[in-house]
């Protein structure tokens, strides 16, 4: 009689414990929900509520009927939408530029016009007040107040927003232009001239990133508070700032920022809908695109409009703080009386880097890797989760975090500065790890499983050495957030703990000009730092694989 074998228990309770894989996804869902998304949704929630905890639709109903409230959403949407074409029409040119044209020390001066990317933008528009304000440089040199009018307005506003932003519009129409296959253009040569190409062709093909990227500083825009704070100009988000800080009251501050919300998730859903997996896809074509020719002369117009954009976005913002220090010694003086802060940054900006890194990779890996419907949702959700205004951000994790307990005790601790930058972060940062994993082929994933090996051991041994250059250029990135985040910091930070972001935006109206200028001109160097180790590690990564 033949017999059986009988499988023991211990073999069906291992069948039935979840995998390492789901357990580490499950985790990282968690955290994300309890840092990123639970901050949001109490605050939707509060703004229901009344002062007994009775539900209501007052603050709601007063954003709808006030005509104060719907002039501000005139000016944030105007705000958005100036800062959006702003930075569109400086960046879409050069991106295109860097991408198909011939120009000397192209690597210098892509660099150089990236600088504005990685400050914060309140540190630029206090350098143009430090330029053009009623006492600045150029009110000094003319002996009489010229552009404050200008600069303390919604148009100045918009001005240093599109010179904060257009980076990102740079950036992305230059990698839509690698991504065109060239074969389409060599074929239209055959029967137009270049420039026909160009118009019909290639603008056409890379016209649909150009508006996503413009969608993005929009939204970017309109969720802003340092800017529209430091220039006097009245939107959602400094009269959140104002609901909350002033009259203490959650639920007005929310409905404030609601229709932000709206917005943010439209232009979501939008970008999704215009690029689809583009969002995540960064690869090139094989083959160079149809060349940009331009004559001496033009290209010597070229080279002096970049120069002229350079200097507008970097060179002038950067020397109006550095002849405002007024010497080394008062640069030294503002390091003794702010070293705690610059300190607490430091540390608080490496300490959340690290921890936002580590979550978005494993968030990343489940974008890149989801075959379900749910992955549509998800880089919407992520973009309406780092669209939302970071007072509202801030004024969330108060109300969720402060409570006895374990939250308690983090909220009463630096800690909570930490939480704080994970859950505005974290969402960028695991848009930008799923891209780089998305171009990890999945066969050595399934030959590793073939093998025998678990998927711990795929992750740690395949996923991550394949994608250290992502890893690194998410972590500097994210650093650089953290080191420049203001509008929530401001609000959460225990008492007698700052930042330098925050020390400096107290200081702006207690101290003297050349102290606050000292130390965001240190902000800007301890920020550029970074960006430069990033070229660096680039550039001899990419070394090491031509070798």
């Amino acid at each position: 009689m033949e017999t059986v074998p009988v499988k023991s228990s211990a073999f069906y309770y291992s069948r039935a414990l979840p995998s390492a894989r789901a357990l580490t996804l499950g985790l990282a869902v968690t955290l994300f929900v309890l840092f990123c998304v639970l901050p949001v949704v109490y605050m939707f929630v509060v703004s229901l509520t009344n002062a007994a905890g009775s539900f209501t639709l007052n603050n709601y109903r007063q954003l709808l009927t006030e005509p104060r409230q719907r002039g501000l959403l005139l000016t944030s949407i105007v705000l958005g939408g100036g800062a959006a074409i702003f930075a569109t029409v400086l960046g879409a040119p050069l991106g295109l530029l860097f991408a198909r044209a011939r120009l000397p020390a192209k690597r210098f001066l892509r660099l150089a016009l990236i600088v504005p990317l990685v400050l914060p933008p309140y540190i630029v528009a206090l350098a143009w007040v430090i330029l053009t304000g009623p006492v600045g440089l150029f009110a000094r040199v003319a002996g009489r107040d010229l552009l404050s009018d200008w600069t303390y307005s919604l148009t100045g506003a918009i001005v240093v927003l599109g010179l904060a932003f257009y980076p990102l519009s740079m950036l992305a129409t230059e990698a839509a232009a690698r991504r065109v296959d060239a074969r389409l253009e060599e074929s239209a040569l055959l029967a137009a001239s270049p420039s026909r190409v160009l118009w019909r062709i290639t603008l056409p093909l890379i016209g649909p990133t150009v508006a996503a990227a413009g969608l993005i500083v929009f939204v970017l825009a309109l969720s802003e508070f340092g800017v529209p704070a430091l220039l006097r100009v009245r939107v959602f988000t400094t009269e959140a700032f104002t609901a909350f800080a002033a009259f203490y009251d959650f639920g007005a501050g929310v409905a404030l920022c609601a229709p932000l919300l709206v917005v943010a998730l439209i232009v979501g859903v939008v970008i999704k809908f215009i690029i689809g997996e583009r969002l995540l896809v960064t690869t090139r074509s094989l083959q160079l695109g149809l060349p940009l020719i331009f004559s001496r002369p033009f290209r010597t117009a070229i080279l002096i409009g970049i120069a002229v954009v350079i200097c507008a976005s970097t060179l002038l913002p950067l020397a109006a703080l550095l002849f405002e220090t007024t010497g080394i010694n008062r640069i030294a003086s503002a390091i003794s009386t702010s070293g705690d802060a610059i300190a607490n940054s430091l540390w608080l900006a490496f300490a959340g880097a690290t921890l936002i890194v580590a979550l978005a990779v494993v968030l990343g890996y489940g974008r890149a890797r989801a075959r379900s419907r749910v992955r549509m949702f998800f880089d919407p959700t992520l973009i309406l989760l780092f669209a939302v205004p970071s007072t509202v951000v801030g004024i969330g994790i108060i109300g969720l975090w402060n409570r006895d307990g374990v939250m308690g005790q983090v909220y009463s601790s630096q800690w909570i500065i930490v939480v704080t930058y994970i859950a505005r972060f974290a969402p960028v940062a695991a848009l930008m790890l799923a891209a780089g994993i998305r171009q990890i082929s999945t066969s050595s994933e399934h030959a590793a499983e073939v093998a025998g090996a678990s998927w711990t051991r795929t992750f740690g041994g395949i996923i991550l050495p394949q994608l250290r250059t992502s890893l690194v250029a998410t972590w500097v990135v994210s650093f650089i957030f953290c080191f420049g985040e203001l509008g929530a910091t401001i609000l959460v930070a225990p008492p007698g703990e700052s930042t330098l972001p925050v020390r400096v935006y107290t200081l702006i109206a207690n101290t003297s000009s050349a102290e606050v200028a000292s130390l965001a001109l240190m902000q800007v160097g301890i920020t550029i730092v970074p960006l430069v180790l990033l070229s660096v590690f680039l550039r001899t990564t990419r070394g090491r694989k031509l070798a």
